[in-house]
């Protein structure tokens, strides 16, 4: 991401509806090269570990990730900092858009979460903050915590990079019930990941349709 780099509104405006149209945009400071691509790219059936640490939510409250927030819900996880100006806010924006086309969902049946890559700086408050800008509604979680507790979790679900301002932009989607995940780098648009959200609520639902025909089938 580009250091010391601060972009008018109206630029920024420029870059996010470029991303949702998928053109190439660079994601990070020349020198690092890192994922520049046009079209978004998925990583099906992802695996992922959840760390046995406790993070920090943007009201301050100590949280555990699988436990408290992925749990058996529906999960768009997206990672990013707070003193980036030109990738992260673009990530949330997409976020905030996912946010809007889940309605009520979110914090029912969907979880949304967005984690710090830079705890050093990001405390709570300034996540709240943060969060502020894109409108986060209940069931969208901002996290942070100790250094060594976020590279755990961010190493446990393949989003850790040695220099934070230097990963990938990413959003993950998946299911807490049945581990399914998958990864989605780059701008990728809010449709496809609501659609990745529905894919995967239908899967459940057929599950337990399956689980019910059976169960009944075995009834005297």
């Amino acid at each position: 991401m580009m250091k010391g780099c601060n972009i008018s509104a109206g630029k920024l405006l420029v870059l996010f509806g470029a991303s949702l149209l998928a053109t190439s945009v660079q994601a990070h400071s020349p020198e690092h090269h890192i994922h520049e691509q046009a079209e978004p790219t998925q990583a099906a059936d992802a695996m992922v570990h959840f760390a046995e640490v406790s993070l920090l939510d943007q009201t301050g409250h100590s949280v555990n990730l699988k436990e408290d927030l992925v749990a058996d819900k529906l999960v768009v996880m997206s990672f990013i900092y707070t003193t980036c100006t030109t990738v992260c806010p673009v990530v949330s924006g997409l976020m905030r858009q996912v946010q809007s086309q889940l309605g009520e969902r979110v914090g029912d049946e969907v979880q949304l979460v967005s984690i710090s890559v830079d705890p050093l700086r990001d405390t709570p408050s300034r996540l709240l903050q943060y969060s502020e800008n894109f409108n986060a509604g209940t069931g969208w979680s901002w996290l942070t915590g100790t250094t060594q507790s976020i590279d755990q979790t961010l190493k446990g679900l393949g989003a850790w990079a040695a220099d934070y301002e230097a990963h990938p932009p990413l959003i993950m989607v998946g299911d807490g019930r049945s581990d399914r995940w998958a990864r989605f780098y780059g701008f990728t648009s809010p449709d496809t990941l609501v659609a990745k959200v529905d894919e995967l609520s239908r899967a459940r639902q057929s599950l337990a349709r399956n689980h019910s025909a059976m169960h009944e089938g075995t009834q005297p």
